[in-house]
């Protein structure tokens, strides 16, 4: 299965393929041909890898924080959230290599309350400077426990876009796919203090499948 997402870039790639080793075939030398194939069609089977997206098997508990990404947690720390959550919190960042799933898939269920995109940099996506100075997107969810969520897509050294289907007001269910970030990227969840952190850093994640988290109780906020 593919991102849709991803169809204008692969039929492009794939148009590109076509004409350079038609071009190829009809003026190069035998050899030299053969070697842009080669090439062609590497590069084409690496775009139609990146946008592969499989299906997961999502948890059923709703109290559960699901990864967003797959990918290697590079960080978590506590931090002072003053975007959505405005108070202490821990932040769980998400490192996706080129080599990743990149469909990105909601975290938990509830209401949509806050989006916001961010243009900015291309710094090297596990810096941890990453989340304040490149190119990013917001989101603030609050849960049926009105416990509130907040987590950001970021773009990296090689991700040069952003794409996501989701809006203020929309109600989101965990596990469903809300995006996309193309070419190495990272996910950063930011939790309150009533959420138990099931990861470490090093750990490797899936995106609707692995839990990062455990609601406890209810948040005061």
């Amino acid at each position: 299965m593919l991102s849709k997402e991803g169809y204008p870039t692969i039929a492009l790639v794939l148009t590109v393929s076509i004409l350079v080793c038609g071009f190829a075939y009809y003026f190069l030398d035998h050899w030299f041909a053969y070697v842009i194939y080669a090439g062609m069609g590497t590069l084409s089977c690496l775009t139609i890898f990146f946008f592969r997206d499989p299906d997961r098997n999502i948890p059923e508990d709703e109290n559960l924080i699901i990864s967003p990404a797959d990918g290697k947690v590079v960080f978590v720390k506590e931090v002072n959230e003053e975007v959505y959550l405005k108070d202490r919190a821990t932040q769980i960042s998400i490192f996706l290599s080129p080599l990743n799933v990149h469909v990105n898939r909601n975290p938990v269920s509830g209401s949509l309350e806050y989006v916001k995109y961010h243009p900015g940099e291309y710094l090297m996506a596990w810096t941890e400077h990453a989340s304040e100075l490149n190119e990013r997107a917001d989101f603030g969810v609050l849960h049926p426990s009105k416990t509130k969520i907040f987590f950001r897509q970021i773009t990296g050294f090689l991700a040069r876009r952003i794409v996501y289907n989701i809006k203020e007001g929309d109600e989101i269910k965990a596990g469903e796919r809300f995006g996309i970030m193309k070419f190495g990227s990272r996910m950063d969840v930011v939790v309150p203090g009533n959420v138990e952190v099931k990861v470490k850093p090093g750990d490797t994640t899936r995106a609707g499948e692995s839990i990062l988290g455990e609601i406890k109780a209810k948040s005061s906020a």
